[in-house]
């Protein structure tokens, strides 16, 4: 308990109240000068026009839009003060940089066997389509050849997780938006430091807000000191600025470059169920062991790249020789990444990819439900199409406010013909999408704006994979222990919490 609450005091309520002052101190400044003159008001509210004019003429969603003009009308010099700090993805010329070194790492050592994709197209021109455009804008190749193992719960996952690094002969590399010292890290920790001694090549990257009441101030190097190299992603520093905005929320073990892992799973207890916080915590990994990790491995390096500024000869790290794989396996493999400095949010895309072209199923596991008017125009229109679309939130939700905005959508979806099921043992923190039983997506984007919009993500589209069959029973099994909400059920709340849920649903894109 001292140690946590020594942890507690190093960072996060140090950083906080410094961020806090810093609002006070703008608050303060808004009062005082909105009361100085009429014409610094008049001024401000045409500032203020000028800035909505700025708005609606950025490429972003209509929604998240009208989610900033409000205030910014509201309270022009508030709302333009914290547009300009959490509105947009400004980049500084050394940024822009630097996202050009991680392009062209893609671009160098990522290419497309054309024969790959005729055999999708031969199969099926409508996977193909859905591939194409992942390795058009996003430069993401479909492979095949590649085991691919879906892994219901995280618990099931950490077996085989720690197989893996302990087999490990060139290099280790993980990416994790959360790691906590606890049992699981601890475990995982005196795998990395004995690979680390055997002259293995182990890397982490962490997100710094992710773990910000998880690991110490400078934890990095703890790690350096034992042989690991290891680095922050966008350092959580006490200063407002734009920089906070955008957070790594990438889950990657890979491993030389033939087995990856990537999923909802963070390195902490409560994703295996080691500690229980929200009820029974149901996540979601998956496994590829052949081609497809070879993407996987570009997409870290090229992350790596980005937080240090330096680039090195990637195609070093490709495996030497062909992947052992134990048997052929069936389907089609892409893994892809999402980047929120682009002005292209591949991961809304690839989900609105596919429910619009379902013809049978289209069923949704996510801990949020926080999504713009095109995604449920898209859900809307695939049940009068005659889709069985079903959403599956959480029962005991980990966050109160996120909670009453997904339930505010409930009303609008249920009285379309959408089905929505929430969890009853617990939190679901899996991100999966499963289409007509036949094409699954797993990985760490939310149906949220701020994973779909602001975060650096990473996920695995799949079509006719191994692991796909399994995604499906995962779903069937997991309606069975829901609870079907129904729209005389929605409607029946009290009349307070549905106003309450109406009212943060327009701020929604923010949270």
């Amino acid at each position: 308990m001292k140690s946590y609450f020594k942890l507690l005091f190093q960072r996060a309520v140090v950083v906080s109240l410094c961020l806090l002052i810093q609002v006070g101190v703008l608050v303060f400044g808004v009062h005082y000068l909105s009361g100085y003159s009429v014409w610094f008001n008049i001024g401000m509210d045409i500032v203020a026009w000028l800035a909505v004019i700025w708005i609606v003429s950025c490429r972003t969603e209509p929604t998240y839009k009208i989610a900033w003009i409000i205030p910014i009308l509201a309270l022009p010099l508030f709302g333009i003060s914290f547009y300009l700090l959490f509105g947009g993805n400004r980049l500084s010329r050394r940024l822009k940089r630097r996202m050009q070194t991680v392009q062209q790492i893609h671009m160098d050592n990522l290419t497309q066997d054309m024969r790959v994709l005729e055999r999708e197209q031969a199969l099926s021109p409508e996977a193909a389509l859905q591939s194409n455009y992942l390795i058009r804008v996003a430069g993401c190749p479909v492979c095949e050849n590649t085991e691919s193992t879906y892994y219901a719960c995280g618990e099931a996952a950490v077996g085989d997780m720690l197989d893996a690094i302990a087999r490990a002969e060139r290099y280790i590399f993980l990416e994790y938006f959360i790691i906590q010292t606890g049992r699981l890290w601890e475990q995982m920790l005196r795998l990395l430091r004995k690979k680390a001694a055997a002259g293995v090549d182990v890397r982490v990257i962490y997100d710094d807000f992710g773990c910000i009441m998880t690991l110490p101030g400078g934890y990095w190097r703890k790690l350096e000191k034992v042989g690991i190299k290891a680095c922050p992603f966008n350092p959580y520093v006490p200063v407002l600025s734009s920089r906070l905005n955008n957070r790594d929320h990438r889950k990657f073990l890979i491993v030389d470059g033939e087995i990856g892992f990537t999923g909802g799973m963070n390195l902490a207890d409560e994703y295996i169920n080691l500690e229980e916080r929200f009820g029974y915590w149901k996540d979601c990994v998956i496994r590829l062991k052949g081609e497809a990790v070879w993407p996987m491995t570009v997409m870290f390096l090229a992350m790596w790249a980005q937080i240090k500024g330096w680039k090195e000869t990637v195609s070093f790290y490709k495996p030497p020789r062909p992947i052992a794989i134990s048997k052929r396996p069936h389907g089609f493999v892409q893994p892809f990444a999402d980047s929120p400095l682009d002005n292209e949010p591949v991961g809304d895309t690839v989900f609105f990819n596919l429910i619009t072209k379902a013809r049978r199923s289209v069923y949704i596991m996510t801990p949020y439900l926080i999504i713009s008017d095109k995604m449920i125009s898209a859900l809307t229109v695939a049940v009068k199409n005659g889709v069985d679309v079903r959403i599956i939130t959480p029962g005991i939700p980990d966050k109160k406010m996120v909670f009453a905005v997904t339930r505010a959508h409930y009303a609008d979806l249920l009285s379309q013909g959408v089905k929505i099921y929430e969890y009853s043992p617990g939190f679901v923190h899996a991100k999966v999408v499963c289409v007509d039983r036949e094409y699954a997506v797993v990985g760490t984007v939310n149906f949220d704006f701020r994973s779909l919009y602001l975060h650096f993500e990473d996920g695995v589209w799949l079509y006719k994979a191994d692991c796909v069959g399994a995604v499906a029973r995962d779903f069937d099994e997991t309606f069975q222990l829901c609870h079907r909400m129904s729209l005389a059920e929605v409607r029946s709340w009290p009349i307070h919490r549905r106003l309450a849920g109406a009212f943060l649903r327009l701020f929604s894109p923010l949270m």
